[in-house]
């Protein structure tokens, strides 16, 4: 059985030159983001926005919900795989960053997929159930404030149709989940709901050790 190669550097490198699908919006928003504060850190990889956009696709979504907008690469790059009349919401505490991300949803001519909100994550999930229903959404993308995952789950998890998917950045959270000595909120916080998500029967489950950790959680149909 092989083991995880280390992707960095060259080898990284060519992964970006044989697999990704870039442009010159994408392109320019990731150099925007990576010259705000803590921006390289919040950014979204370019592969994990390519794997996003595939993964809307193959959900054959129409409705997405977006929990931590920022610059908005998350939102742009899962709005560029629905159709004409599919929606992304997308939620932030804040509206600080929003005219970088509104510009560059125009600049791809997707803003008129694009539903910004702001509130916290766990109250425009709520709005949501309530607007649209449980089993309402195809794909609900999480990445926001760590010690929320487990909130933000749940309520995604109420909001997704069976056979979609709840899809959670940072699950291994800069390797510090396996370190003892890291008892922060946010590390205690992303091992609880691993912890939680490995026994949970209502979803099917793969945490992909790409970037920072991805876990795909598909809601059972059952």
């Amino acid at each position: 059985m092989a083991n995880q190669l280390d992707v960095a550097g060259d080898l990284l490198a060519y992964v970006r030159q044989v697999s990704l699908r870039d442009d010159d919006v994408l392109r320019d928003l990731r150099e925007i983001t990576m010259e705000l504060p803590a921006g390289e850190k919040l950014l979204v990889m370019a592969e994990e926005g390519q794997l996003l956009e595939l993964l809307v696709g193959l959900c054959g979504a129409r409705r997405v919900v977006d929990v931590g907008t920022f610059t908005g690469y998350s939102a742009l790059c899962m709005a560029r795989a629905l159709p004409p009349d599919g929606t992304v919401v997308t939620c932030d505490i804040s509206a600080r960053w929003s005219t970088i991300a509104v510009e560059h949803w125009k600049r791809a001519e997707v803003a008129d997929r694009i539903d910004f909100r702001i509130g916290a994550g766990k109250q425009i999930l709520g709005d949501l159930l309530a607007e649209f229903g449980a089993d309402s959404v195809d794909l609900v993308f999480i990445d926001a404030d760590k010690t929320g995952y487990r909130d933000y789950y749940e309520g995604a998890l109420r909001l997704v149709r069976p056979g979609g998917l709840v899809v959670i950045d940072n699950t291994l959270f800069f390797g510090r989940v396996i370190d003892p000595a890291a008892q922060d909120a946010d590390t205690v916080a992303i091992r609880a709901l691993n912890d939680l998500l490995r026994d949970d029967d209502r979803v099917d489950l793969a945490l992909l050790p790409m970037g920072d950790g991805i876990t795909l959680a598909r809601k059972k149909l059952t």
